[in-house]
């Protein structure tokens, strides 16, 4: 769900057309001033969490800082987004979306679940910031998945509603269970289940989960390894230095795959399927020659719908920050009677 008090939605902007949006994780919040009509964006800061009481004092930092007025301003935050109550998953920030508006004299604003924004920047894309991986040519229409792991693994879809409106539907499918297919994987899956009971695509497919991935495999084997975190084990794959960190990321892209495949299936988004996230971009060369394609075809008597689907690794920078500027834009535009 998306929540976005638009009972008190104005239409107005600045002759600019400039807007102020953030993205905030568990961590950092970063904020930047983007124009709705380019979506260039500038003006960005980023701000520890830990270290702003509340969520209206890190945007009356953020205003001084950059002598930004907030008026029109979106967010995208790393929780889920039901209601006027917003209570972050791995933060103590608890807010709610009129007391922040009413407190701070914002005109518009509206708090969107970070995959839903990355689903909505989707549209905002230009070819040169998406790769393509495999598949054949997108159907404009069609519905779309985002799947993106970094910290965990978000999950999001995108659906046209008219010719100028689409809506982003957000969820948890990252926490749904993975499902093993080799006789590798049952081991890995047993080495998971004996930490954590159950096992969600999430404890793979995340920074966290590549580290337990890297000793999982070496369990396997009956090696011994010592933990590493996530960007050294991508380091030693990319160099070839270190086997087990090659065949750690080569299980994480099998693993991906399926899991995109699953998506695609669920909601046949012949619209393609877009991966997101902080890790897979910097893994991206050795993806090629991973099984991430053969797995996301792999899929019985739908391997021809599978096959026609087409994956994309979002090159753009701060994707979240675009989509959710997008939404704001939508949303203005629907008022002033443009869509």
């Amino acid at each position: 769900m998306v929540h976005d008090n638009e009972i008190n939605l104005h239409a107005d902007l600045h002759d600019d057309e400039h807007a102020v949006v953030a993205d905030i994780g568990g961590t950092n919040a970063r904020f930047c001033r983007i124009n709705l009509t380019t979506f260039e964006i500038d003006r960005i800061e980023v701000f520890a969490c830990a270290d702003y009481p509340t969520l209206t004092d890190v945007m009356v930092a953020y205003r001084e800082s950059q002598d930004v007025p907030l008026e029109h301003v979106a967010i995208a935050i790393a929780c889920p987004v039901e209601s006027d109550s917003i209570q972050m998953t791995n933060h103590h920030w608890k807010f709610s979306i009129r007391g922040v508006r009413k407190a701070l004299g914002l005109k518009n604003f509206i708090v969107l679940n970070d995959f839903a924004a990355a689903a909505m920047s989707v549209v905002t894309l230009k070819d040169d910031e998406k790769i393509q991986i495999g598949g054949g040519a997108a159907q404009p229409k069609a519905p779309v998945a985002v799947v993106g792991a970094g910290t965990g693994l978000g999950v999001g879809h995108l659906i046209r509603i008219s010719k100028d409106e689409v809506m982003p539907l957000p969820g948890e499918g990252g926490h749904a269970d993975w499902a093993p297919t080799t006789e590798k994987e049952w081991a890995i899956h047993r080495f998971f289940a004996s930490r954590y009971g159950r096992v969600s695509a999430e404890r793979l497919l995340s920074g966290p989960g590549l580290e337990g991935l890297y000793l999982a495999i070496a369990n396997y084997h009956g090696r011994e390894a010592r933990p590493l975190n996530a960007a050294t084990i991508g380091k030693l794959a990319l160099n070839g230095h270190d086997t087990l960190a090659l065949e750690t990321v080569n299980q994480f892209f099998a693993s991906l795959g399926s899991f995109a495949g699953n998506l695609a299936l669920t909601l046949n988004t012949r619209g393609g399927v877009y991966i997101a996230g902080g890790i897979v971009p910097k893994l991206l060369p050795l993806m090629a020659h991973s099984e991430f394609r053969t797995r996301f075809e792999h899929k019985g008597r739908f391997c021809d719908i599978a096959e026609a689907i087409p994956c994309y690794v979002i090159k753009a920078e701060h994707p979240g920050l675009r989509g959710v500027g997008q939404y704001l834009k939508q949303k203005l535009e629907k008022k002033r009677g443009k869509a």
